[in-house]
């Protein structure tokens, strides 16, 4: 979607009148269009993006933000909505959309790098350095799957939302890989000692994940320091109502046990 250019006091290509000494206001070029998906294959090395959502203000709690998503992820999440995003592939030239995010500074905040999973992309350094050149502040939603490539960004990052997928229990039935759990954990010990501003988050139903699971789950990750925490109510698809409802019990304890905690 255009971006609408601002309005002016007179008609762009009005005369200038020294005599008067008004003068025509100086246009204001229209912004940019979002880019499309490229019709032809990129190269080899660039950057897999697969998507943009141009501005957002879910994706960041607190900031508006543009979305860019990075194609690629190892793990098969059952309920993903995005399995598209499953297989690495350039869909997007990197270089068109830096381009459109240069036209957005001074109106959005941030970038949140998502995906897929973002760190799975081995220039994400490189865009993450590109974006904050432009002024933009720069979050990530990952599923904590490389915790040596969080610690590489980490530094550069001004927020994070990490999935938390279930228990140790849970975790590789959700995730189809074995040891899924491990390289999570780790992503959360680097956060906890980074001072990065966080939040956990998990997607849930009772069907893989009681309430009584969740909650201590949850009492776990409190205990540990985290102090943004979110439940996401699985659903059958982007828009449709939660599979099943949090107990208003359960979610007076959970607000109890976090800083600030939200049902989704």
């Amino acid at each position: 979607m255009n971006a609408a250019s601002s309005s002016s006091n007179a008609p762009e290509g009005a005369p200038q009148h020294a005599e008067t000494g008004t003068r025509r206001l100086a246009a204001r070029p229209a912004y940019a269009a979002p880019p499309q998906p490229v019709a032809q294959p990129l190269p080899r090395h660039s950057p897999a993006i697969g998507g943009l959502v141009p501005f957002s203000t879910v994706d960041w709690p607190g900031q508006l933000a543009a979305v860019v998503f990075i194609s690629g992820c190892p793990w098969r999440c059952h309920y993903c909505h995005n399995t598209e995003l499953q297989t690495r592939a350039a869909r997007y030239d990197w270089r068109e959309t830096r381009a459109f995010l240069a036209t957005r500074t001074g109106l959005l905040d941030a970038v949140v790098f998502s995906g897929g999973e973002p760190l799975s992309e081995p220039r994400l350094p490189s865009l993450i350095r590109d974006v904050r050149r432009m002024g933009y502040r720069v979050g990530l939603h990952t599923a904590g799957i490389y915790p040596l490539r969080l610690a590489d960004v980490l530094r550069h990052l001004d927020w994070v939302g990490l999935d938390i997928k279930a228990d140790a229990q849970g975790y590789d039935d959700i995730t189809g890989r074995r040891d899924s759990q491990r390289p999570a954990l780790a992503c959360l010990t680097q956060l906890l000692s980074a001072g990065t501003e966080f939040e956990c988050r998990i997607t849930w139903h009772p069907d893989w994940l009681d309430e009584t699971r969740l909650l201590t789950l949850a009492r776990e990750l409190a205990r540990r320091g985290v102090r943004r925490f979110a439940v996401q109510g699985a659903r059958s698809s982007p828009g449709a109502p939660p599979g099943r409802a949090l107990s208003a019990q359960a979610q007076t304890m959970l607000v109890q046990w976090f800083e600030e905690f939200a049902y989704r």
